[in-house]
């Protein structure tokens, strides 16, 4: 049997989430929720759009779970929020695991993750909540993925290394073994970490420097709330 999922965003990352639920999951999307300033659209894929702030009325807690879809904008801050305000208010989620990825029997995978295809999760990897792995990563055994962290293709993650909450790792980045990443860090594409970090970073090149004089935070602070 089905169970009922709204997503809420209405975006790119949206579009992709209603793809791999209806083709590969045993969720039924039967809607999407947005904040009131981007509802742009009354339907989409001939499902009801609704300003989430109505969400509770038309779609209460235990009848349906919840797909916070929104990317990396503002360094993963607008999707931690969304997910911490539903919740407080009593919602339920779901995370979308490619039937295409090889997850270890002992790996742990919170609420509201999004792994996609060709992902490896190592044995004793635990993932907190509000994650996503785009495709192709590697993850090694026993290493920690903090809540909120955003992965994107093609990442190693050797073995019991950490990755700070809302940090963000670009395509084809390289942690080394036991590394931790501290939170809210940005790592370049093919950039690859050798030591560990401090938090708000950005880490480029190979081994991987600190550049200066910028934050995370700031480098991350403009984006469309539904990319």
């Amino acid at each position: 049997m089905e169970t009922s999922v709204v997503i809420v965003g209405i975006g790119e990352t949206g579009d992709l989430a209603y793809q791999y639920f209806l083709k590969d999951s045993e969720y039924e999307v039967v809607g999407f929720a947005v904040e009131k300033d981007y509802l742009t659209l009354k339907t989409k894929y001939g499902l009801p759009v609704i300003d989430l702030a109505q969400i509770f009325n038309e779609y209460p807690p235990g009848q349906v779970k919840i797909f916070v879809a929104i990317s990396y904008t503002k360094l993963n801050r607008i999707r931690e929020r969304i997910f911490e305000k539903l919740l407080f208010m009593g919602y339920e989620f779901a995370s979308y695991i490619s039937s295409r990825a090889f997850v270890w029997d002992t790996a742990k995978i919170g609420r509201n993750c999004f792994i996609l295809e060709n992902n490896v999760i190592q044995h004793g990897v635990a993932i907190e909540d509000n994650v996503i792995l785009w495709s192709g990563n590697h993850i090694g055994h026993q290493s920690i993925i903090r809540k909120s962290a955003y992965l994107s293709s093609h990442i190693v993650v050797s073995g019991f290394c950490e990755i700070g909450a809302r940090s963000f790792l670009g395509v084809n980045s390289t942690i080394v073994d036991g590394v931790k990443i501290a939170d809210e860090c940005l790592v370049g594409a093919a950039a690859c970490v050798t030591k560990h970090t401090i938090k708000q970073g950005i880490y480029t090149g190979n081994p991987a420097i600190l550049r200066p004089g910028i934050s995370s935070l700031r480098y991350f602070r403009v984006g469309s709330q539904d990319d």
